[in-house]
């Protein structure tokens, strides 16, 4: 049913946890297969990922590169879910996606639509708990997920949009604006992240959040402004 594609770059330390969650969608059937897509580790990564029967590729250039590839390795989903590696989705969380799967083909509308699940943040404290209050907002209203709440949509609808393009940075944000926003499902389950603007820095944070609110609110191609913007 579903082909995981996951991106990695010495992403040891927290991919066993991704692929955990995982292996109960993996017994029931769900996931058909994992691609993990690496930059160039050179930590274990490969070696998590061989343990966990994943199929393994090398694809150096950006990250927009490695979720191309893996598309092009999957063969046995007609489903694609794009997960970051440090990204643990919530128990049970393969029960709501089937529902959602099921829903969407019986009203004959699983080649163009697409879903992705709530953020939640595993840092306490009141600033995780806002970020994710305006992710939920920013998702139901501009359909412009973050890359930390995975994206599932269909192969056909996937190839029917043109895919990922072989952009810097952003190319999660390029999908999802033309996916559109009416056509971007929230789910009930979360997607479990780190703190990724106190990992990253509040500033690099407030800049994604301006690059966003270019490409969903004012419609502006992500090429652009990843000139105008770095």
């Amino acid at each position: 049913m579903i082909s995981v594609i996951i991106p990695t770059l010495n992403s040891e330390a927290d991919l066993a946890h991704t692929l955990a969650a995982l292996v109960p969608a993996a017994a029931d059937g769900v996931v058909r297969e994992v691609i993990v897509v690496d930059g160039g580790s050179s930590d274990n990564t490969d070696q998590v990922a061989d343990a966990a029967g994943c199929t393994w590729l090398t694809v150096a250039g950006p990250r927009s590169r490695r979720l191309i590839a893996g598309v092009s390795a999957s063969e046995r989903g007609e489903w694609l879910l794009f997960l970051n590696p440090d990204t643990v989705l919530e128990t049970g969380w393969h029960h709501d996606v089937q529902a959602f799967i099921e829903r969407a083909e019986r009203a004959g509308s699983a080649r163009r639509i697409a879903a992705a699940f709530k953020l939640r943040y595993e840092a306490f404290g009141l600033a995780p708990r806002l970020w994710e209050g305006w992710s939920t907002l920013r998702t139901r209203l501009l359909g412009m997920p973050y890359a930390d709440q995975g994206l599932l949509l269909t192969r056909h609808f996937y190839q029917e949009l043109g895919g990922h393009r072989a952009l810097p940075n952003l190319e999660d944000l390029d999908l999802v604006r033309r996916i559109g926003a009416r056509r971007v499902v929230s789910l009930r389950k979360a997607a479990i992240s780190p703190d990724r603007p106190r990992r990253e820095g509040r500033l690099r944070a407030i800049r994604r959040a301006i690059a966003r609110f270019c490409i969903g609110t004012l419609r502006l191609p992500a090429s652009l402004v990843l000139k105008l913007h770095g």
